[in-house]
């Protein structure tokens, strides 16, 4: 392999540490992570109380539940409500997600094998096809669907039942939803990012179940660099696991974390490489702004794509970049983290958002 190629892999691995969506075997550690009841999950405290007063009410009733949306960032747990849900119910859950169903009879099939009982799981539901999401609107609502056979005049269609099943809509763009399909859950649910606090009960379980030994002040490091994220802080905590057993003697202390983290290109506030290239472009080539988002991607050599919604979400959240009409624009805040000069224009824009928000 080249050295261009390895320079590329190596940006990759690096960029994923911090990226919020799971790939390849990581999916699969994720599985051992994740808690099984509603008991064991930590934080998101309102959105558990009443996903489980939906629950009981419905064991109480011996029905199925009311069909349940969750929206929110990835990385915040809507998967693992999803299984804890048919956990709780104790049903089997069937997984699938929207760009997997392109035509009606692709749901068709997966609503004909259901049971009474069952939960749906869709992931990205809001990249469904239109034709499936038609039908999926009559399978909510009369738990039956139309199967047309033939074409043309020809064309006849069938009534299918389906036994009563709870659907989990699973999406992290909400206002994607059409108002007909999003009217049919009867339990919407928004999934916040998480507390450092929270996030370090979350390193503190992962770390048990990992069999990794860490100290106090380790997990809190590792927590407050997982951009509150517990998919972030599993997988920063499995690197700094790595980092102690090979270049230590295997305890995550704060130093070892340091070192660790500060190897992976991941700084205290847990910006990582993308995020630092996007600020300094942004404050050193083009002064602080208004840029436009395609010539701020071409700038740091990535796709439009990467940059919008890996990158933005988080520097915007921490007040490092705002959204303009004209284009983006560095804050104050990005300034100083890149060790700057704060010009005038970005003490006025912090003045000016301040002022908005007050």
């Amino acid at each position: 392999m080249h050295e261009d190629e390895l320079d590329v892999v190596e940006e990759q691995h690096l960029r994923s540490l911090t990226a919020a969506e799971a790939e390849g075997d990581e999916r699969a550690i994720e599985a051992a992570l994740r808690p099984k009841s509603l008991d064991e999950v930590v934080g998101q405290h309102r959105v558990r109380e009443q996903l489980g007063l939906v629950l009981e009410a419905a064991r109480r009733r011996e029905r199925a539940p009311d069909h349940v949306l969750l929206s929110g960032p990835p990385g915040l747990g809507k998967t693992t409500l999803a299984m804890i849900i048919a956990h709780e119910m104790s049903t089997p859950l069937r997984l699938t997600s929207g760009p997997a169903i392109t035509h009606a009879g692709d749901l068709a099939a997966i609503l004909s094998g259901m049971n009474d009982g069952d939960v749906l799981f869709v992931d990205e539901i809001h990249r469904m096809s239109r034709p499936a999401e038609e039908m999926l609107y009559m399978a909510m609502e009369d738990f039956r669907v139309d199967v047309v056979i033939g074409k043309g005049p020809g064309a006849t269609a069938i009534p299918l039942e389906i036994p009563p099943f709870t659907l989990v809509g699973a999406t992290t763009r909400a206002g994607l939803l059409p108002g007909p399909l999003r009217d049919r859950f009867g339990f919407t649910a928004h999934l916040e990012y998480y507390e450092a606090s929270e996030l370090d009960l979350i390193v503190h379980r992962s770390a048990g179940l990992l069999g990794v030994e860490l100290t106090e002040e380790g997990s809190a490091e590792i927590a407050s660099r997982s951009r509150g994220t517990p998919r972030i802080a599993n997988r920063l905590l499995r690197r700094v696991r790595d980092y102690a057993q090979v270049r230590a003697d295997g305890v995550v202390t704060l130093d070892i974390a340091h070192a660790a983290l500060a190897l992976y290109e991941v700084d205290e506030l847990g910006l990582d490489r993308l995020d630092r290239a996007v600020l300094d472009v942004l404050c050193r080539r083009f002064g602080g702004g208004p840029v436009g988002i395609s010539t701020l991607a071409v700038a740091v050599g990535e796709e439009r794509e990467t940059v919008e919604e890996v990158a933005e979400p988080f520097l915007v959240r921490n007040g490092f970049l705002a959204r303009t009409p004209r284009g983006r624009v560095a804050t104050a805040g990005a300034w100083r983290h890149l060790g700057l000069a704060v010009p005038t224009s970005a003490a006025m824009l912090d003045a000016e958002v301040a002022l908005f928000e007050d």
